[in-house]
This record gives structure tokens, sequence and C-alpha cells, in this order.
């Protein structure tokens, strides 16, 4: 390993930084029903106020690539998790205020924080798996999991504690901008280094059209497209879901939702030895199956503990596709961050759709029927894990099997 390479302090606060994004989101995910009281909006509304966040992670993430070329990751990823601060403060002011359009505008400016931040920790964190030829892809999203849990934890008890919604919103956004001032001096430049080390070539012949006619990163962007918007359901939906679908109180609904995180950081904290021993091809069959016959459980049973059972399989099954899938693009040839941006816009396709779709869907026929979708998509990326086994063997820290 070089002098300059990544320590592994430097990897712990990485790990730490990607905390910060589930953590924050989990805080406005589980006061969900609080704001929809608070707006008095009906599902359909909330589809749309909650497309605000899809909206602005789409425009961060189409607009991170320049940003990482002229600024590097390290700064990117510290503004774009500055943001999500920016996002919380505005989305408190539209909860206090009842004002759907500053809800929208906060989860707009959240969301664009949110894919800046996300498309520069994931070229980091690719970069410094092939530096230290260790897979550790599924252990920075399991962060992003844990994240999550401990913010739903904190939702969990603001909801059963009655604490205003613009309170909690307030506290989570002063305390992710300090942890981001505390940690982002001590995080990786690995990406950094990779691009000294080619940058002229990749000036030279770099073409997006050949990568879009690359059938296989096209086939690893499905599979993200999928497992994003198995994960991006139960983040935006879950607790509503419970609550309206499957008739649980609003502080069980919201503990469900916590089953679901356990899930995912479980399932993602297991990914790396899981990988090594079985291959990521036959990981990501396992975890699309896993998450198939979840949905089809919470979708079609009547029995309330049975669908709150397989909300956990439902995490377990969508914790690996994203991470794995990721760590797949960035090795599938050359010009790993480009590639890596691109299956990452394919995961955001399912955050920007997926929200207006769902809840158009839940208005008509109800929130358990509008996962179906979700269900048929997370099934064809069983299928399409499986056409990646014959894909060609790449030589990396963590190969396709």
């Amino acid at each position: 390993m070089p002098p300059d390479a990544t320590t592994r302090w430097a990897r712990h606060a990485l790990y730490l930084l990607f905390l910060l994004p589930g953590l924050t989101m989990a805080s406005w995910v589980t006061r969900t029903p609080a704001l929809r009281d608070a707006l008095q909006a009906s599902t359909e509304q909330m589809g749309m106020i909650l497309f605000g966040f899809s909206a602005g992670a789409m425009c961060g993430i189409l607009g991170a690539g320049k940003l990482v070329g002229r600024f590097g990751a390290h700064r990117v990823m510290r503004w774009g998790l500055l943001g999500l601060s920016a996002g919380l403060l505005v989305l408190a002011a539209g909860s206090e205020l009842n004002s759907a359009l500053l809800a929208f505008a906060g989860l707009f400016v959240y969301g664009m924080g949110m894919g800046v931040a996300d498309i520069a920790v994931n070229i980091e964190g690719a970069a410094v798996e092939r530096e230290i030829g260790q897979p550790i892809m599924t252990t920075l999203h399991g962060f992003f999991s844990l994240g999550t849990l401990v913010g739903a934890l904190a939702g969990m008890a603001m909801t059963a504690l009655a604490i205003p919604l613009a309170l909690h919103m307030g506290a989570a956004a002063l305390l992710s901008a300090l942890a981001v001032v505390l940690l982002a001096a001590h995080a990786p430049r690995a990406s950094e280094r990779a691009t000294d080390e080619h940058v002229a070539s990749a000036d030279a012949d770099f073409s997006w059209a050949a990568l879009l006619g690359d059938r296989r990163l096209l086939l690893i962007g499905f599979v993200v497209l999928a497992m994003a918007l198995a994960e991006g359901a139960a983040n935006d939906w879950l607790p509503l879901l419970m609550i309206d679908g499957h008739g649980f109180a609003e502080t069980t609904g919201t503990l469900i939702y916590l089953v679901f995180t356990v899930g995912m950081t479980l399932g993602r904290f297991a990914g790396a030895p899981v990988v090594q021993r079985f291959g990521r091809t036959l990981t990501l069959r396992a975890s699309a199956l896993v998450g198939a016959a979840s949905l089809a459980l919470v979708v079609f049973c009547d029995v309330q503990w049975v669908a709150a059972a397989a909300v956990m399989l439902w995490g377990i099954g969508a914790s690996l596709g994203f991470p794995l899938a990721i760590s797949a693009a960035g090795e599938s040839g050359a010009y790993s961050d480009q590639r890596v941006r691109l299956a990452a816009t394919a995961g955001y396709l399912a955050f920007l759709v997926g929200p207006p779709l769902l809840g158009f869907i839940g208005e008509h026929f109800g929130l358990r029927l509008a996962m179906l979708p979700v269900l048929t998509l997370v099934a064809l990326a069983f299928v399409v894990a499986s056409a990646l086994q014959q894909a060609p063997q790449q030589s990396s820290p963590a190969r396709s099997v």
C-alpha cells in the first residue's frame, strides 16, 4: 500500500459521514404521518410533496458529476451533507407554517444535498475499495442503514412524546451539520489520487455513448433501479402503509419502519463476508428473492403480525442490492467514476418516479396494491442478476462470481 493510501481512521470517518444521510432521512420519514396531518394532505398530495425529495435528488445526482470533476469528491461530499441540514430547516418551517409548498421546497433542498453527497461518497467508496483491495461498499452502506436505525429510534421517541415536528427537524439539522464539520477533514481522498493517475487518458478517449452501449452495465443499472425502488418505497411509504394499509396505530407504524431499518442494517453489515463466501451474483439473487417474497406477504397477507414480520425480510432483501450493484458497476470496465455515476443515476430514477407513482396508485387502490410495481421489478431483478452470472470475471476485491 503506498504511503499516501487511505488510513483506517480515514475509512472510519467516511463510514460515519455516510451514517448522517441515513440519520437525517429517518428523522423526517418517521414523521411523515405528522407532516401529513399538519398539512392536511391526502395520500396523493403527500406523493407530490415527497416528489420534492426525488426531484431534488435527481437534480443533485445529475449535477454531481461536473462538481466532482471540478472540485473533487471530498469537497462535494461535504457540500452535499451540509445541504441535508439546510433542507431539514426548510421542512421544519413548512410544517410550522402549514405550507405544503415550503415542505416540498425543504424536501427538494434535502434531496439535492442527498443526490450530490451520494454520488460523491459512492465514488470515494469505490476508489477506497480498489485502493485497499477489500470489499467495503456493503459496510459503507451499512452505516447509512445504521443511521436510519438510530434516526428511526429517535423518530419513534419523538412521536410517542408528541415532540413538535419543527423542533425535531431543527435539532437533527444542527447535529448533522456539526458532525459534517468535525468529520470531513479526516475523510479519505482516494478518488482524487486515482483521478490524478488517469486524468490524461480519460480526457482523451472517454465516451458516454460507449458506456450506454455496455450491456452488462445496463443490466447492473436495472438491478440498481429495482432494488433502490424497494428501499425507497419503504423509506417513503412504510409508516403510512402499515397505518393505512394494515390498520396499525401511528406509533406502531413507526416501530415497524424501525424493524425495516434493522433488517437493512443487519443485511449490509453481514454483506462483506457473505459476498466473499458466495460471490456477488449469488448474493444479489438471494437478496432479490427474499425481497420479492417479503413484498408479496406485505401486499397480499391480511394477518397483521405476518405483514409486520415480513417487513424485516423486506429490509434484509433490499439491503445488498444497491451497494453490490454500485460496486459491480465500478469494476465493470474503464472509467470507474463515470460507471458509478451512471448506475447510481438509475437508482435515483426510481426515487424520482416512485413517490408520485405509488402515491397515485395508493390514492385510488390503496397503498398495499401500490407496492405491486415494486414487487414486479424486484422479481425481475432476480432474473437480471442471474444473467450477470455469465458476465466476464473482473480482477477486483469483490468478484462477481
